[in-house]
């Protein structure tokens, strides 16, 4: 996948979380966890064209790696949101799927530059 795919896909993740926190409730609890997971899912999105800005290899899987962090606290968020009873798991499961690749692919994107890296040294 490419950088214009990638930045793509993590942009209609971010807005997909925003749609599916439409529905939640009008409860404190609500508030509190739809403001946790908008920060950290529209946050994977921006922090990934941050990314494409990377000066270095060493600056690229330091920008990644927070990329995954967001990634997974977004991951943390969408069990909450299911286990807590905000949203049923019906609803989740093709958030839970997306958040799930994305991660992968940036992990796996961390270890084939880190590896790469260390060939060069």
């Amino acid at each position: 996948m490419n950088q214009i795919e990638f930045k793509r896909r993590t942009k209609q993740f971010g807005l997909a979380v925003i749609r599916m926190t439409e529905k939640f409730p009008e409860t404190r609890l609500a508030w509190v966890v739809k403001d946790q997971i908008l920060r950290s899912a529209l946050s994977v999105g921006a922090n990934y064209r941050a990314v494409c800005r990377a000066k270095s290899d060493k600056d690229f899987i330091n920008k990644m790696r927070i990329v995954e962090e967001e990634a997974d606290e977004t991951a943390y968020w969408l069990e909450i949101i299911e286990e807590s009873g905000l949203l049923r798991a019906e609803e989740l499961d093709g958030l839970k799927k997306e958040i799930n690749e994305l991660v992968s692919m940036v992990v796996a994107s961390i270890r084939t530059k880190s590896t790469n890296l260390n060939k060069e040294r």
